[in-house]
């Protein structure tokens, strides 16, 4: 059968048939180490199915990869993964996966910082913002240090815990001008989007050619 026929029936059962879907997704195959990231006890994969099924005959599938990379935790990675599953051309799912990723980047840099503090002037939504900020400063050791090019790597290697979403948050709090955080994010971006690429066309489309 033809490959990109394989893939479109791995999608089109999620609506019918949990099991089904389980049975036929080739992700389910690969070692949790092989995926690119793990949150919360959650694999990316199952989330990315979930987002998906749901979505495909509801809007075009190259609109759920767009929407899919502009989710936190999935981001590009998510949609790159979605992609494959439904054969979009790699070049396509490159360009809709980079869009969707940056288009919140800007609204985080420059208005995250002021929510957070009039999130922290409510007694409701004070410990949300706390928490949220906590956890990132958490991770900022590498951004503080370097930087420019510390946020770079951040964004651009696939670990958990990192992504442009956590990127840009650190950065505003760490106050990082935005004329060097957002270049910084979509370069790291773009090196996600290679190393992603390699991960979802190379490494699964030559497990399940």
């Amino acid at each position: 059968m033809h490959k990109g026929h394989r893939k479109c029936e791995i999608i089109t059962i999620f609506r019918t048939s949990d099991v089904k879907a389980d049975i036929c997704n080739p992700l389910r195959y690969l070692p949790i180490k092989m995926l690119p990231e793990r949150q919360n006890g959650v694999q990316m994969n199952a989330l990315v199915e979930w987002f998906t099924s749901h979505l495909l005959g509801v809007v075009p599938k190259e609109m759920i990869v767009f929407i899919i990379s502009m989710i936190p935790i999935l981001e590009l990675r998510g949609g790159l993964l979605a992609a494959f599953m439904l054969d979009i051309n790699m070049v396509q799912a490159a360009v809709y996966c980079i869009i969707g990723n940056i288009i919140p980047i800007p609204f985080i840099l420059l208005l995250i910082t002021p929510v957070f503090t009039w999130m922290k002037k409510t007694k409701l939504l004070k410990p949300v913002a706390d928490k949220l900020e906590n956890k990132a400063m958490g991770k900022k050791d590498r951004i503080e240090k370097y930087e420019f090019w510390g946020l770079v790597l951040f964004v651009g290697i696939p670990l958990p815990g990192t992504g442009a979403w956590t990127g840009s948050l650190i950065a505003s709090l760490l106050g990082i001008k935005f004329k060097k955080a957002f270049p910084a994010v979509l370069l790291g971006l773009l090196m996600a989007t290679v190393i992603m690429l390699i991960v979802s066309y190379g490494l699964l489309g030559s497990i399940f050619k």
